[in-house]
């Protein structure tokens, strides 16, 4: 695996499954799961995670949970809790941080204590985003006494790591589903949003509270680390390319290193744009330091780049952007054939539409993002393709 020969560790992993060895099991799992050795086999990755989760690995239910959320290869159902519940019991590290960062969703004093508690246990086994989130709590009082002290000494073991403190984020409190207090009840994140329509061509949507402090920083610390200078679908040839159009940096996020706690992210956002999971792109992080900005543009792709990309999903219909931080000055996101300008704020999306009823391009979705004036501007996209794009 270390030297990219898949085609030799395939058949070595099948020999240490067969032989009783549970990881070699996972491992190859995840091969045929995103589609390493060829077209993705979800119905034999799924096989495959059932057999190793019945011998008792937590990270292999942990993996089942998060391919349900997708809701194609597996049912969306409470098998999802009883995984991750299950997956938490064992200690499994990023089933305690997606499940401290449930708990951190509602504001119940108890699913408050336990969203601090599995943060310690994930950042004691190791996690450093975990680590990370459980600074940004001690150091503002979150869900606790504030305790300078201990974010000091989380951060500063951070560092020796080359990990950097995140920035500030005072989202607002996120929408609460009605869901029973100290439990772990994904389904009741399915609900719908509230939200704001500021105009109807194109469709343009404000939905405050959509994502959470934690997920927020999630999303921040995870992107962090694979951050580089931004590209633009050159619409000449179809291909990304760095243009001047764009001059932010940004994370693209692979299926492989997923956890559930990002999937599980992503679905939220998807859900509260109302497309699924399967619907979408790899999610983008971008990062925007002062003086950078994305000049006027559309989202809708260039028929060559869809040719190369899944055309079978089509173009892109919708698009939905959420600022993770607080941005000092600047940074608003601008459309305007339709007059509308909205100012960034950490946990807030914006939804809008590519194209028209008829499925073709809407010249009027054209849209861009100020410059950052003081400060540092985060903000994570969802392209929403016409039809589904992901394989589970």
């Amino acid at each position: 695996m270390a030297a990219s020969r898949l085609e030799d560790a395939a058949p070595l992993y099948a020999r240490a499954a067969d032989a009783g060895h549970v990881q070699a099991r996972v491992q190859q799992a995840r091969l045929w799961l995103f589609g390493m050795l060829g077209p993705a086999d979800p119905a034999a990755a799924i096989e495959e995670l059932r057999l190793a989760e019945s011998a008792g690995d937590a990270g292999a239910g942990c993996l089942l949970a998060s391919i349900a959320l997708g809701g194609i290869a597996l049912t969306r159902d409470g098998s999802i809790d009883a995984r991750l519940r299950a997956a938490v019991e064992a200690r499994h590290a990023p089933a305690l941080l997606a499940a401290a960062i449930h708990f951190g969703r509602k504001s119940d004093p108890g699913d408050q204590a336990l969203c601090l508690r599995m943060l310690g246990d994930a950042a004691n086994a190791g996690h450093a985003t975990a680590a990370a989130l459980l600074a940004e709590r001690l150091a503002n009082g979150e869900g606790t006494a504030a305790d300078p002290v201990a974010a000091a000494a989380l951060r500063g073991q951070l560092a020796a790591h080359g990990i950097p403190p995140l920035p500030a984020c005072s989202a607002l409190p996120p929408f609460e589903a009605p869901a029973p207090p100290r439990q772990l009840a994904f389904a009741a994140e399915t609900r719908p949003m509230p939200r704001s329509m500021l105009s109807t061509r194109p469709a343009i949507a404000v939905i405050e509270g959509l994502l959470s402090r934690d997920e927020c920083r999630l999303l921040m610390a995870s992107a962090q680390p694979y951050l580089r200078a931004s590209r633009t679908v050159d619409p000449a040839t179809g291909r990304p390319a760095a243009m001047p159009l764009r001059t932010s940096s940004d994370a693209s996020f692979d299926p492989v290193a997923e956890d559930f706690a990002l999937r599980c992210v992503q679905w939220r956002i998807a859900r509260a744009a109302g497309a699924e999971l399967v619907d979408a792109e790899r999610l983008i992080v971008l990062r925007y330091e002062p003086g950078q900005e994305y000049r006027p543009h559309r989202d809708y792709l260039p028929s060559a780049t869809i040719a190369r990309d899944r055309s079978q999903a089509g173009n892109r219909a919708r698009t939905i952007c959420v600022y993770l931080n607080d941005v000092e000055d600047g940074g608003e996101t601008v459309f305007p054939v339709a007059g509308v300008e909205i100012a960034p704020r950490a946990g807030t999306a914006v939804v809008f539409d590519n194209l028209l009823a008829d499925g073709t391009p809407d010249p009027e979705s054209l849209h861009a993002g100020n410059p950052v004036r003081r400060g540092v501007k985060w903000l994570a996209t969802l392209w929403l393709r016409q039809r589904r794009y992901r394989d589970f």
